[in-house]
């Protein structure tokens, strides 16, 4: 939402009401998390946050899931440096369902039915992230997936939609 008296945008990322300057240049939230996301994060968000404003378009959710991988250029996610710190979230939330969803609802998430447990996050209002996660069993280790909503690509290239996962990534692996 853009206010015109005061040149500001506004937009609501990991629940966090964020807002662009165009007068000062300056991005802000007046949370911790918001502080989180825009500063200790800030390589991730900065960019991506003005990349979404300059680039959202009014579509709708499609509602289908696809992995990062199959999207045009999506090789970028499985290759070298850029591959996504999955296996961290897995760590993390493999035997502790009730931390992985408080962490989610702190960040405006919701839990969805997929896997062992599941988040829907919303980095951006119009590109949600599924966040996965199966347990360990006696044959498995755990494992986390990412998903997005098929629709990403008009809103985002590629490497913007890589920053905004390892976002996602960070921000649910960030400790208070």
């Amino acid at each position: 939402m853009y206010d015109e008296e005061l040149s500001t945008y506004a937009l609501i990322c990991f629940g966090q009401n964020i807002k662009v300057s165009l007068l000062d240049r300056n991005v802000s939230g007046s949370a911790d998390t918001a502080d989180t996301l825009i500063n200790e994060l800030g390589d991730y968000s900065r960019l991506s946050i003005l990349n979404y404003l300059v680039n959202v378009k009014e579509i709708s959710l499609t509602g289908q899931l696809v992995r990062p991988a199959d999207l045009s250029g999506g090789d970028l996610f499985v290759r070298g440096t850029h591959i996504l710190p999955l296996d961290k979230i897995a760590d993390l939330f493999n035997n502790d369902k009730d931390a992985f969803i408080k962490k989610g609802q702190e960040l405006g998430g919701s839990q969805i039915e997929y896997g062992d447990i599941s988040l829907r996050l919303f980095p951006f209002p119009r590109v949600p992230i599924v966040l996965i996660v199966w347990s360990s069993d006696d044959e498995f280790p755990p494992k986390s997936s990412l998903l997005f909503d098929s629709s990403c690509t008009f809103h985002m290239p590629i490497d913007i939609l890589w920053s905004t996962a390892m976002l996602t990534v960070e921000m649910m692996l960030h400790q208070d």
